[in-house]
């Protein structure tokens, strides 16, 4: 038995003050990045979700297959150099990664006449290329290609790029290198954005397996120097992190926030904070934004508007395809529909592995005061809608 009664106040006030730091902690830890007022979601109207459609908007398709083309289509990223629009994607003849599946591309002057698709990237001998997307400074356009070798188990690839001053000549692939100078050992997300300093800030699934993580690089032309930060990943399943798929956002406190896709099928988004330009991350907490467990794009308007494109559904049913706003990238509160279902999506014309209905994996850029936002139809179609950002109001 104690006698000394200093002795055990101090004991109570030590006791006292690691409760009080656990406490901390904890609610540091499970502290939400951002909410979502899900009013605005009306979940028993699958075809719009109760929302209205921005002013203005126009639909492209900018690759439609037919009996002698390639019937699998997804991972459509977009972006325009020296005012020439290009498109890139992932091609096969029929199933979702296929060992033939190629990188395709192809550019228009007015957005809408497009030219026939291009090969971005050759399929390899042992395994298959997809889509990284795209990045540009200065002169110099370059596209990332994520490399799946049939050989790297468990199932993982690297990150390649070509780069070009034309947008038809390309150099030959050469690796994405990290700070050390070795190769980016993961498959690059194909949202890469910069600061307003302009430190580039992504994401990649490393190897071993597909392990997401926020990564940034302080090279202007993404190539090379990338860092891979301090951020822990919440569980890890057959080799595959919880989190994949991420895209960000910049609040106005200059927060950056990553939103995840949930493999753990919540169908919320998962978010990650970061405080100091991207160096360390929390660790991703379920948000209550609605999610079909796909791809999501995210970013800001000009005016410092956040936005997060997805498929605000509590199922995997990838329609229709809203955009949803918030002033401070703290409280999302309006939301359009870009791209309904029902009687508003067009057939599924070729059957194959993972195809089915739905807007899939849209990826989004501003030029000119317009929100561009690509995207797979059906796995099938490539298609773009054009938003006008007079149109996309806050509520």
């Amino acid at each position: 038995m104690i006698k000394d009664k200093s002795l055990i106040v101090s004991m109570l006030l030590a006791t006292s003050l690691v409760v009080l730091f656990l406490s901390c902690e904890t609610d540091k830890a499970i502290k939400v990045p951002f909410k979502v007022d899900i009013a605005i979601f009306n979940q028993d109207k699958n075809d719009d979700l109760g929302l209205k459609a921005p002013k203005g908007i126009e639909t492209v398709t900018i690759f439609k297959p037919n009996d002698s083309t390639n019937h699998f289509n997804n991972g459509a990223v977009m972006t325009v150099f020296k005012n020439t629009f290009y498109c890139q994607w992932q091609s096969s003849s029929k199933d979702e990664d296929s060992m033939e599946t190629w990188v395709a591309y192809n550019q228009s002057d007015d957005g809408k006449n497009w030219s026939e698709p291009k090969v971005l990237s050759e399929t390899l001998a042992n395994g298959y290329c997809t889509s990284g997307g795209w990045w540009k400074h200065g002169d110099t356009l370059v596209a990332y290609i994520n490399e799946w070798p049939d050989d790297v188990i468990p199932k993982g690839g690297f990150t390649y790029y070509k780069t070009s001053v034309d947008g038809v000549n390309w150099t030959d692939k050469q690796p994405v290198l990290m700070a050390k100078g070795t190769p980016l050992n993961g498959v690059f997300e194909q949202d890469p954005h910069a600061l307003p300093d302009g430190r580039i800030v992504g994401a990649a699934h490393f190897q071993p397996g597909l392990i997401a993580s926020p990564i940034y690089t302080d090279d202007p032309l993404g190539i090379r120097g990338w860092k891979r930060p301090k951020f822990s990943n919440n569980s890890v399943k057959n080799n595959v992190s919880r989190e994949i798929e991420p895209s960000w956002f910049l609040q106005g406190n200059n927060n950056l926030v990553m939103v995840f896709r949930d493999q753990s099928s919540s169908y919320y988004n998962l978010a990650s904070v970061s405080k100091d330009r991207g160096e360390t991350w929390s660790i991703p907490v379920i948000t209550n934004m609605p999610d079909s467990r796909s791809k999501q794009s995210a970013g800001n308007f000009n005016n410092g508007i956040a936005y997060i494109i997805n498929n605000p559904v509590n199922n995997k049913t990838r329609m229709p395809l809203a955009v949803t706003l918030s002033d401070e990238g703290k409280l999302f509160s309006t939301s359009y529909v870009i791209r309904r279902g029902g009687k508003d999506i067009q057939s599924l014309r070729y059957e194959g592995k993972y195809k089915r209905l739905g807007y899939h994996y849209p990826k989004s850029f501003v030029w000119k005061n317009n929100l561009y936002i690509s995207y797979a139809t059906n796995k099938e179609d490539i298609e773009y809608t054009k938003v006008p950002l007079t149109s996309l109001t806050l509520n």
